[in-house]
């Protein structure tokens, strides 16, 4: 007889879907041609997403620990990657990057260039996007707790660990970034480390409520972080002026699921289309239960002033800071803007809109010709380099853990 699935205590979308207001907005999708309803068995696979790991690097990073320490977790694997594997690498190791030279049944190489090619494509304002959206999760303890223990994201260090995240975002998706060996292939295995390395600090803390929200940086909210690199900006960003084709989001799909398969998180089913991935957002929209209180507003705080200029900071400063801001108000909704007591943006929400006719000539020439979608691409990847480069002032990604937890 199969045990019921696991179910996280602040998992509302049960209870909130079977509201009447719900059943309206459902049958108004369907009479407009999409039913958001998902399977049982989706709302099942999520639910049980979020009390699993990583059993391989969780393994890894536990057999170190055993052994003298979590930085030796992050040295071990540097020196099989640079040297391959050795007799006295761990079997734990071994298995870890056995599995990751394997490739999934599901894997189109092709399709991941091409998402890797449209999500560069977006430049620079995909990560202010994609930064922006994740403030909504701040509201969930599952997401906002870890984040807060481990302090990279609070406070002064808010700043380094988005630019980072940046970085991470740049590696990966340049062309041949995940081939075998490549740096977005060897980033996305070092940031696999650092959350197994997290989960490890905090699984059984004593702020950690296993049965309301699942194993810290549990398959489910990476689930919702690989949906925040594709279906969220393929929609969200023709606001600036973008133009995504439903396929070009599907292989923006494509694309994060093998950046997920290699960080070690495996959602089934994971979603394939437009529809597949609107249905798990509708569900995460309705799941949450907005407990995170003070460490959520905290992290929003700092991730909103993290381009915040020194006062004797010249006008280009102020204007990152201003669409650094604006792009915070205009993608979060209301509602949860609200509730993270974000202090008001003035008409900086104007001001990411303002290239929209230029952005949008561009892609509409770029769609019509190779020559002018090849000169896009080279110009995308130019500029968030630059920007990347400008704001890390020569500072590389470290990916590391901080030394120790904040409470």
């Amino acid at each position: 007889m199969e045990s019921a699935p696991q179910r996280p205590t602040e998992f509302r979308y049960r209870e909130r879907a079977g509201r009447g207001s719900q059943r309206a907005i459902r049958s108004l999708a369907r009479a407009l041609g999409f039913d958001p309803t998902p399977s049982e068995a989706l709302v099942e696979a999520f639910e049980s997403a979020y009390f699993k790991g990583d059993p391989l690097a969780d393994a890894h990073v536990r057999t170190c620990m055993a052994k003298g320490g979590l930085h030796a977790a992050r040295a071990s694997l540097d020196g099989a990657l640079s040297r391959g594997v050795e007799p006295d690498t761990s079997p734990e190791l071994t298995a870890l990057l056995d599995d990751v030279r394997r490739a999934p049944a599901w894997l189109d190489r092709a399709r991941v260039e091409r998402g890797a090619r449209v999500f560069r494509r977006y430049g620079s304002s995909v990560f202010r996007f994609a930064g922006t959206i994740t403030l909504g999760g701040y509201l969930e303890s599952s997401v906002a707790k870890p984040l807060a223990l481990a302090g990279g994201y609070m406070g002064q260090a808010a700043r380094q660990r988005f630019l980072e995240t940046a970085s991470f975002w740049i590696e990966v998706s340049e062309p041949g970034g995940l081939e075998e060996g490549a740096a977005g292939y060897l980033t996305a295995l070092r940031v696999r480390l650092l959350h197994a390395t997290v989960r490890a600090r905090l699984d059984g803390h004593r702020e950690w409520n296993r049965e309301a929200w699942g194993v810290p940086i549990s398959e489910g909210d990476a689930l919702l972080t690989l949906l925040g690199g594709s279906i969220a900006p393929g929609l969200g960003l023709s606001l600036l002026g973008f133009r995504t084709s439903r396929a070009e989001i599907e292989d923006l799909l494509h694309f994060w699921r093998y950046v997920g398969h290699l960080m070690g998180a495996r959602f089934a089913p994971f979603p394939e289309t437009v529809e597949d991935a609107l249905r798990v957002s509708y569900v995460a929209a309705l799941k949450g239960s907005a407990t995170a209180g003070d460490d959520g507003r905290a992290l929003c705080r700092a991730y909103v002033e993290a381009f915040a200029p020194p006062e004797d900071a010249g006008v280009l400063p102020r204007l990152e800071h201003g669409l650094h801001r604006g792009m915070t108000r205009l993608f979060l909704p209301p509602s949860v803007y609200r509730a993270q007591a974000l202090p008001p943006a003035g008409l900086w929400p104007l001001l990411p809109l303002a290239p929209f006719p230029f952005v949008f000539a561009a892609e509409t020439l770029r769609r019509r010709s190779r020559a002018l979608d090849a000169l896009a691409d080279a110009v995308a990847r130019r500029e968030r380099r630059a920007w990347l480069a400008h704001h890390l002032g020569g500072r590389g990604a470290a990916f590391r853990p901080n030394e120790s937890l904040t409470r």
